[in-house]
């Protein structure tokens, strides 16, 4: 997961404690969010030798978390899109999100092509890779899909040079509510007639669909459809 000796590490869904034993050997110091009541009690026992690790028994997307360098987890996979903001657009994100999450998800992510808002917001804030897949038979109680490590070196600065980018993410929100039309319709939807032309004007095709654009094009598109307060013109 790559933790360091001096390392704080917060785990998200740490569950019976296996990975945050692991993770207590390696780092000094670790937080383990568990959300499951029944867990967070086999989670204390297993770690009721090991004096720097913290225990919380909470909803990690309720609960103020912690500055720390590094997180790491087997997240729920209706949790990944609520939880990468909240990790990755605070003034002092981690340096590496280390998340276990469903393969396709994981692909995604580390292969633009069919993009997601979720995977633009991974793409703007951080550089991910697929790091390891794992059968859906290597956990207990086995999920219905198979998952995937994937690893995320948080950016020092966004990718593309945007004055607001919550101003991005939910011009890309509503976007993405459309994904099955062309940006030229999508975007007449949203922002009138004349979307069409100045997305030629940008260099892209109206007939192209949200998921294609790349950070560059996301970039531009912002540009040309927001105004100064950040709302779509």
């Amino acid at each position: 997961m790559g933790a360091a000796p001096g390392d704080e590490v917060l785990e998200v869904g740490a569950g019976p404690g296996a990975l945050t034993v692991r993770l207590a050997g390696q780092a000094r110091r670790v937080v383990a969010v568990e959300i499951d009541r029944r867990l967070v009690a086999i989670l204390r026992e297993v770690t009721a030798g090991l004096p720097d690790v913290e225990i919380r028994a909470a909803d990690v997307l309720k609960m103020p978390l912690p500055s720390v360098p590094i997180v790491a987890g087997n997240i729920p996979y209706y949790l990944t899109g609520a939880l990468l903001p909240k990790l990755l657009e605070r003034p002092d994100p981690p340096r590496r999100v280390s998340l276990v999450v469903q393969k396709e998800v994981a692909r995604r992510w580390t292969r633009p092509g069919d993009w997601s808002l979720a995977t633009l917001a991974v793409h703007l804030f951080a550089v991910p890779r697929l790091d390891l897949e794992l059968p859906r038979d290597a956990f207990w109680p086995a999920p219905e899909v198979d998952s995937a490590l994937v690893v995320m070196d948080v950016r020092s600065r966004p990718a593309v040079p945007v004055d607001d980018l919550p101003g991005l993410l939910r011009l890309a929100e509503r976007i993405f509510q459309f994904r099955r039309k062309q940006l030229g319709a999508a975007l007449t939807r949203i922002a009138g007639p004349g979307a069409a032309e100045r997305l030629e004007s940008l260099g892209i095709d109206p007939a192209r669909r949200p998921q294609t654009l790349s950070l560059e094009e996301w970039s531009a598109l912002y540009r040309a459809f927001s105004g100064t307060d950040g709302k779509t013109a």
